[in-house]
């Protein structure tokens, strides 16, 4: 009688060992977050991707119940924050906003010493940010078909404007140009803004720009725009057709999304996803991120971890192409 009521002990005992993982998980759940959280963006206050990471941030706090602290760690190649959240404890409280720029940047120069695919976990994409491609109106062209004839009957001589070696605008032009055959001479800038200044002066005379950057010059009629970079047309320049409707399969854009470090609990990393993507489909945040020339990217996160690999095989082609080189 001894043995079988000991028996029985030990088994609920054993029943309760195996258990006890799934408690301790779903407590760990329904108990997040419990304390700030801090969300690390690897550009300077005041651009596109630290706007989105503090705007998204704010609508996160609410639904969360907890405060999002937004902290700007750059540059180091832009690499500093992602660095900082790899090595960062896996609970849920330190979070990586990552863009494409991180991406693009760790293609270009390879020996960064952590992977975006196997050092951090994706939690979902927040939005995704065409370009519009825009000329000096002093250029004789009012389509992409006409510029595109115009490039090749004058190649080499027109001057394509970008933020930067590697950036979203630079890239952008690189792939039309792989995918047209045609030929301009790439000027990079230090960052959009000195860009769009030398396309008003007409130093420089095509630019695939951030649409937050040009919409007031495209209104005023200082800048023409041709088409927007986007799959289908914005919301803000609806007369205004993709590029890919003259050029089958083109497609750019910037994007944002949220990272968390590897082994972060997938309790966690779904609750974040589904407030995130709640977040997203609410007017008021959709409106705001439309108003920045963006479109809200709601995604499971395993859709984000593989639009993360597609933009490294694709962009590495691109890469290769116009033989970008680390600076």
């Amino acid at each position: 009688m001894k043995n079988n009521r000991a028996r029985r002990h030990f088994l609920s005992l054993a029943a309760g060992a195996l258990s006890s993982p799934a408690i301790l998980r779903t407590a760990r759940a329904d108990t997040y977050p419990s304390r700030p959280i801090r969300l690390q963006v690897g550009f300077p206050p005041g651009g596109t991707a630290d706007i989105i990471a503090r705007l998204t941030g704010a609508a996160l706090s609410e639904r969360l119940g907890q405060t999002i602290v937004v902290e700007n760690r750059g540059s180091a190649g832009q690499q500093l924050a992602a660095d900082y959240v790899v090595k960062a404890a896996p609970d849920g409280y330190t979070l990586l906003m990552l863009a494409n720029p991180n991406v693009i940047n760790a293609v270009i120069n390879p020996d960064i010493s952590f992977s975006f695919t196997k050092d951090l976990a994706p939690i979902g994409g927040i939005a995704s940010d065409p370009t519009i491609l825009v000329v000096n109106p002093k250029l004789p062209v009012k389509s992409v078909p006409e510029l595109i004839e115009y490039l090749k009957a004058h190649p080499g001589t027109v001057n394509m404007a970008s933020g930067g070696v590697g950036s979203t605008p630079h890239l952008a032009g690189e792939l039309f140009k792989m995918m047209t055959g045609t030929d301009m001479m790439h000027v990079p800038y230090r960052g959009d803004a000195p860009a769009v200044t030398d396309m008003l002066a007409g130093q420089d005379q095509v630019m695939f720009d951030m649409v937050i950057l040009s919409q007031e010059h495209v209104k005023s009629g200082e800048l023409r725009p041709l088409a927007v970079s986007s799959a289908k047309r914005l919301e803000l320049f609806p007369d205004l057709q993709p590029v890919s409707d003259f050029v089958p399969g083109y497609e750019a854009f910037a994007w944002q999304g949220l990272m968390a470090p590897k082994g972060t609990p997938p309790e966690i990393i779904a609750k974040l996803n589904t407030d995130l993507n709640a977040v997203l489909a609410d007017a008021t945040t959709k409106k705001r991120i439309e108003d920045l020339g963006g479109i809200p990217m709601p995604m499971t996160p395993d859709q984000f971890g593989k639009l993360i690999s597609d933009e490294m095989v694709k962009w590495g082609k691109v890469i290769q192409f116009a033989g970008i080189k680390p600076q």
